[in-house]
């Protein structure tokens, strides 16, 4: 199977429905099948290796990705907001490639590039070309989409997602024309992250429309939310957060039943806050990477509502959790030499399915036995509730002992008056690193870096006490809510 199927499936069903766009003037199922076989012959004609997408989010995108399936070629969409260089490096990676970019990124195009388009001339022209006869026959196990890595703390890795990890995924995650014809699903991540990708394949397996944000604000967010009438989003925590800070939110919500996160880690102020102010969503916390092609295990709106009405910690602290394996993975907790842990103990953890890839372009297989190493930390509670603890790459190693700034952050971020919080590890001559910490305050108030310093001391101990708290007005993050810890690391430094 391949992704051709997910679309041909949309189409022959038993009404065309419009699945991306506007109520008024989208496109219909038929209409994006037709655009992406067009699209895929002048893929095939032009001679390229794979499909690039350099621009904002939108309705190429859906048709390059499926465009690019139909012609057998990988679809590489790009981080546009990364560095020229890096950019410039990683279009060189992909000579011979089909492109759609903005005007902003022609300067980064090779000169031999013939073949490009920005967004608006690549629908106008899979618009009007005549469709092939035949289509390109595509494998299972061809590559389908190739999603670079943020890049935050090493260079860019392009992971490798073949057709059947990405079918496996909607398969598991979707049931087939389940969505009534008036369900609309928001998407407002950029089409370079994982979440993107998988927004469109499930959400058209569905056949429910997929209305789409090329920018998030929470004003033009929630505007959109009530003009589509949309029943169904995912957001990153940080949008999540300024959403909270608008006022009459509730009211632009009227239609929305289910609300993903995901991506990074939930400020347990924000969630608990959410579920108090929009009582009658849904909450969905999606844990998965790349790698996994998405979504691997799940909190969801029942567990939520659980966990926030518990009265005893460790039901309560599962409103934290990343929830449970989806179906068809498995997912294990195991100490350094591999081994698996018992419930309630730490380590890193593993997962194993038919959407896991652990693949890279150019690389060798980082899977072994099926089994992929996330490089994530964390531990399973008795209920096989999963917790994620950072990345193991965050870990500060002061003197001899490893201390994961995740367990501060959760300390900082519950305090009164703090909206974010990053712990990192700061170069040190005696120590090796020094724990530093970086929080901003909920508008309006002021924040003591003292006394949120006794409070860690009090909770946790003197050796995991940060040397020194900074008060910020942001905190450096990418576009996905990822913590640039790097940079911020930098800073401190200086």
């Amino acid at each position: 199977m391949n992704l051709t199927m997910v679309l041909d499936m949309a189409a022959d069903g038993p009404d065309d429905r419009i699945l991306v766009g506007s109520r008024n003037d989208g496109l219909t199922a038929r209409e994006l099948r037709d655009a992406a076989l067009s699209g895929a012959g002048l893929v095939t004609d032009s001679g390229a290796t794979s499909v690039i997408h350099l621009a904002a989010n939108g309705p190429a995108f859906p048709v390059a990705l499926f465009a690019a399936a139909t012609a057998g070629v990988p679809f590489v969409p790009l981080n546009y907001r990364l560095g020229t260089g890096q950019l410039r490096t990683l279009v060189q990676h992909h000579a011979g490639a089909l492109i759609i970019a903005d005007d902003r990124h022609a300067p980064l195009l090779p000169p031999e590039a013939a073949h490009t388009y920005t967004p608006r001339t690549w629908l106008e022209a899979t618009a009007s070309r005549p469709m092939p006869e035949q289509e390109q026959i595509t494998g299972a196990e061809d590559p389908a989409v190739i999603i670079y890595t943020s890049g935050t703390t090493s260079a860019p890795k392009g992971v490798l997602l073949r057709h059947d990890n990405l079918v496996s995924y909607v398969i598991g995650g979707a049931e087939f024309a389940s969505a009534d014809p008036d369900d609309a699903a928001l998407m407002c991540v950029p089409p370079y992250h994982i979440a993107a990708v998988s927004n469109v394949l499930t959400n058209i397996y569905a056949g429910r429309r997929l209305v789409i944000l090329d920018t998030f604000s929470p004003d033009r967010w929630l505007k959109l939310v009530c003009a589509e009438r949309v029943t169904n989003a995912m957001v990153v925590p940080t949008m999540l957060a300024r959403l909270m800070d608008e006022p009459d939110s509730e009211r632009a919500v009227a239609t929305l039943r289910t609300l993903a996160y995901g991506g990074a880690a939930m400020p347990p102020r924000v969630i608990e806050q959410a579920l108090r102010a929009w009582p009658d969503v849904g909450f969905v916390n999606a844990y998965g990477l790349t790698e996994t092609s998405s979504t691997v295990s799940v909190l969801g709106p029942e567990d939520h509502r659980a966990a926030f009405a518990a009265e005893d910690p460790e039901g309560r602290a599962r409103l934290h959790s990343a929830g449970r394996p989806i179906p068809g993975v498995e997912i294990e907790i195991r100490c350094a030499d591999g081994r698996p842990v018992a419930p309630g103990m730490s380590g890193r953890v593993w997962v194993r399915g038919a959407q896991v890839s652990g693949k890279y372009a150019g690389v060798a297989s980082e899977a072994g036995d099926g089994w992929f190493d996330t490089r994530d930390l964390g531990r399973l509670d008795t209920e096989g509730f999963l917790f994620v603890l950072g990345r193991e790459d965050d870990t500060i190693i002061r003197g001899a002992e490893n201390i994961a700034p995740a367990e501060i952050e959760d300390v900082l971020l519950r305090q009164p008056g703090v909206a974010d919080a990053v712990v990192v590890g700061v170069p040190d001559e005696e120590w090796g690193q020094r724990i530093e910490a970086v929080v901003v305050p909920v508008r309006g108030t002021s924040l003591d870096g003292e006394e949120l310093r006794a409070e860690i001391r009090r909770r946790l101990r003197g050796s995991k006490t940060p040397d020194r708290i900074a008060v910020w007005d942001e905190i450096p993050r990418t576009a996905t809510g990822k913590v640039l810890r790097r940079d911020i690391s930098t800073e401190l430094s200086r």
